[in-house]
């Protein structure tokens, strides 16, 4: 389960794209939208949206919340809120962004039967997972020290808005669902300024609403196609219409048995601590947010997929896509509703 801090360029998690999403509604102009740019939380954004406000209005508002989520949400800024809770402080007063992701966090957590959690950090970093990286092998002990650590039923959210943790050395980390939440305010904050056709995209994340300026009808959004390196070719595309796409995985970052030829990735159990071969390379979901689309993406890499699949398909509010390896080739599974 992981995903990539608010603020690092760097880092694995938010710097790349695992399950690449191309606009294929907006190459060309229309002098009723308007266009923004940018890089931000370690990732590129793109913007269209209508309305009368000014293009620095929007961008000045868009800043300033990127500047509230990071003081807030980012694991690599010593004095967000979230950091002093990781190093132990117990008096952080949480705003209304983490309280936000928490009580998300808290429901995927649930309805996945805990394969959503976000204090599985300490298991992803002692496995040393990675695209160069081979996979740890950690011993019993360790690992029952780390599972003391991970655990979504150990972080308390109090009425005073702080953080209990059962364990002082608990880490919480927010990004596999704090993207999309970034995404939906952004999306807010359009609607607040009367823009009623919109789209944002933050590192594949996305949020649709009303139509597009090309087409005049719902957002049209290609999915790549993983087995080309260099070159544009689409294994899907779809329509958005109110609605967000968010995923997760090892996009391009699979490993190949040297024997067999099997395309597979490592994947983490959080439940049980362990780590084993998943043929599942990425998920994408379909949600009427951002957040809740990207927190099942991250639940279903993880969980088994007949399992993942009845879940999705009992939940009328998500639809899901799997990209699975299969030898050397790879396969599309849906949720019935996609």
């Amino acid at each position: 389960m992981t995903r990539m801090p608010l603020t690092s360029m760097g880092s694995k998690l938010w710097s790349s794209l695992f399950f690449i999403v191309l606009l294929v509604s907006c190459q060309q102009p229309n002098p009723q939208f308007k266009y923004l740019q940018g890089f931000a939380l370690g990732t590129s954004y793109n913007i269209y949206y209508d309305g009368n406000a000014s293009e620095e209005e929007i961008q000045n508002g868009i800043d300033e919340l990127f500047y509230e989520l990071n003081r807030s949400l980012s694991t690599y800024l010593p004095q967000s809120d979230i950091t002093k809770i990781n190093r132990g402080d117990t008096t952080v007063v949480v705003d209304h962004h983490f309280k936000a992701v928490f009580e998300k966090a808290t429901e995927v957590w649930k309805a996945s039967g805990g394969y959503f959690d976000p204090t599985v950090g300490a298991l992803v970093n002692a496995y040393g997972f990675g695209p160069e990286n081979a996979m740890s092998v950690i011993e019993a002990s360790q690992k029952d020290s780390l599972m003391r650590l991970t655990g979504w039923e150990k972080v308390t959210l109090t009425d005073q808005n702080t953080i209990i943790k059962e364990y002082p050395d608990i880490y919480i980390d927010f990004n596999a669902l704090a993207k999309g939440y970034v995404v939906d305010i952004i999306g807010n904050f359009l609607h607040k300024n009367n823009s009623t056709n919109y789209m944002v995209e933050i590192g594949g994340e996305i949020v649709a609403k009303g139509i597009s300026p090309k087409t005049q009808q719902p957002w049209k959004i290609a999915i790549n196609d993983p087995r080309e390196e260099s070159q544009i070719r689409f294994i899907k595309t779809l329509s958005l219409e109110d609605q967000a796409l968010a995923s997760s995985g090892n996009y391009r970052k699979y490993r190949v048995d040297p024997n067999t030829g099997e395309h597979y990735v490592h994947s983490i159990n959080p439940i049980t601590g362990s780590a084993c071969k998943s043929n599942i390379l990425c998920t994408s979901v379909k949600a009427p947010n951002c957040m809740t689309a990207d927190a099942w993406a991250t639940a279903l890499m993880v969980m088994p997929i007949e399992e993942g699949r009845a879940l999705v398909e009992e939940n009328p509010l998500i639809e899901a896509l799997w990209t699975i390896a299969e030898r050397k080739d790879f396969s599309i599974l849906t949720s019935k509703n996609w």
